[in-house]
């Protein structure tokens, strides 16, 4: 089957037909002759697999007829992420060179005068996130009364992302009669139910899900001991280790660490850029473009590059952090090795990611390979300093307050024995009640201080103990100590402490 088979119009064949493509993949030849026939379509298929040319080329043959009105778009495509409604936009330029359609980015960290821009003039394709569509909508800028067609793309991202109650109230905006394609690579009870309510007598399209990964990557485990220091040194010693590596993505769990990681690289010489969805949208194009055009070999990255980002030339691919869904393990790996060219994927594994590793070879259907041995050749983790009965008495404090907050076994002498020594408050020494007061330490040690008000007349005479440092309540302002009155007892209002404005006598003015 061709694509002149699947009735698209001639200006769309003719730039499918420069753009180098010939046949259509599955999800395209089935879904695109119900999509020119006005019908709702429920496709499943991952990314990867060509859906969005399935939805791309017969919205371009159906867009033109008509024409768009001033704010008023004529097709939506919901996406996810930033990246892949910029990818979106790259097909339509690329298949709708000989049409002349006005196309529509709306997504965060944008300028809102310039989308406005766009809307003012009339769209014919709007492609946005549904946060910022939300933010134009509520702004008065945009009406969706005239959509013809609606994509809800990556659905069950969206429900990942917690988009689906915004996905559920652009719905309820758009008329009802729209024709609604909705594409998800899982089908879980969440997105079936919305797609009950969304479509109306769909044609269902499912692509048999990818539950393996390419022939063409070479996959590696590679035992690591620690979640710190250690794992980054290495991260740095497999990435000086590859001979053939031209470029490399590195996927972590958390946006935190992919910042942490790239500063941790950078410092040691690498020329490497970060992506993560709390970036500015200049920071991250710049980061993508810098990758793609080589200028940029490594890019330390979240999930957000994980799905969908087309860039076919990846050597390499270092997953820093085991991730927890094992679908994401697929899509991740899935940057390298494309086209047939060859790939290497790196996972760094500590004892606490057995479990995931398990999931993802019960998925792939296959075992992953070790590198130089698996978590066995790994140290014991050694026993914590408090359960270690034969170290040496040692104290540790907490920062400059002086506090203990935990002793090794052994005797205490000196300083440390006095620093054991219940402290006094308000009124009395605080003994433990199963081994009675406690006893009188006959080296020299620091007492704590008494009561201010008892004590200031000996203060005068006798010279300041000697701390190595201060208590915390003596750093406090006075107002704020305890110990402050008279009596000890706990303070009734102010206490001892009272505002001066509060003793100002009350002026009552008789009415007149």
């Amino acid at each position: 089957m061709s694509f002149a088979d699947l009735g698209l119009s001639d200006k769309v064949l003719q730039a499918v037909t420069a753009a180098g493509y010939s046949e259509p993949t599955p999800i395209q030849a089935q879904a695109i002759p119900h999509v020119l026939a006005r019908r709702d379509v429920l496709g499943i298929a991952q990314t990867g697999t060509g859906k969005t040319a399935a939805f791309t080329l017969p919205m371009l043959t159906l867009l033109e007829n008509g024409r768009a009105r001033a704010r008023m778009p004529r097709t939506l495509i919901l996406e996810p992420t930033r990246e892949l409604a910029a990818q979106v936009v790259e097909n339509f330029d690329r298949y709708g060179v000989n049409h002349k359609l006005n196309v529509a980015l709306i997504i965060g960290g944008v300028s809102f005068a310039e989308q406005d821009a766009k809307l003012m003039r009339g769209t014919d394709v709007l492609i946005a996130t549904p946060g910022r569509l939300l933010d134009h909508f509520e702004r008065g800028k945009l009406l969706l009364t005239g959509v013809e067609l609606l994509v809800i793309d990556e659905a069950d991202r969206m429900l990942d992302m917690g988009f689906i109650p915004d996905i559920e109230r652009i719905v309820k905006m758009v008329p009802f009669t729209r024709q609604t394609l909705f594409f998800s690579a899982t089908m879980p009870p969440e997105i079936e139910r919305l797609a009950d309510m969304f479509l109306h007598t769909p044609q269902r399209i499912e692509v048999a899900r990818p539950s393996s990964t390419a022939s063409t990557i070479e996959q590696k485990l590679v035992a690591s001991g620690s979640e710190g220091h250690e794992k980054r040194e290495l991260l740095r010693r497999l990435i000086r280790g590859e001979a053939d590596l031209n470029n490399g993505i590195i996927f972590c769990n958390r946006k935190r660490d992919v910042a942490l990681l790239q500063k941790s690289l950078a410092s040691h010489g690498f020329n490497v850029a970060a992506l993560h969805g709390d970036m500015d949208q200049r920071a991250r194009t710049l980061a993508l473009d810098g990758f793609r055009s080589g200028e940029v070999p490594l890019l330390v990255a979240s999930d957000v590059a994980a799905r969908g980002l087309d860039i076919p030339a990846v050597s390499h691919v270092f997953n820093f952090d085991v991730p927890h869904h094992p679908e994401d393990y697929v899509h991740r790996i899935g940057r390298t090795g494309r086209a047939g060219r060859a790939g290497h994927a790196f996972t760094l594994v500590t004892r606490s990611d057995e479990r995931f590793v398990t999931a993802i070879e019960s998925l792939i259907g296959q075992p992953i390979p070790w590198a130089e041995g698996d978590l066995g050749v790994l140290p014991e983790p050694s026993a914590a300093p408090a359960e270690r009965e034969d170290a040496p008495t040692r104290t540790r404090h907490r920062g400059k307050s002086g506090q203990t907050l935990r002793r090794r076994s052994g005797g205490e002498t000196g300083r440390d024995a006095a620093r054991s020594e219940p402290r006094a408050r308000k009124g009395g020494r605080r003994d433990s009640p199963e081994r009675g007061p406690s006893p009188a330490v006959e080296t020299e040690a620091v007492q704590p201080p008494a009561r201010a008000k008892d004590t200031a007349p000996a203060r005068a005479k006798e010279p300041a103990p000697q701390r190595m440092e201060p208590r915390r309540e003596e750093r406090r302002p006075a107002s704020r100590r305890r110990g402050d009155e008279d009596d000890g007892e706990t303070p009734i209002g102010l206490g001892s402490h009272v505002p001066a404005f509060l003793l100002r006598p009350a002026v009552i003015k008789s009415p007149k």
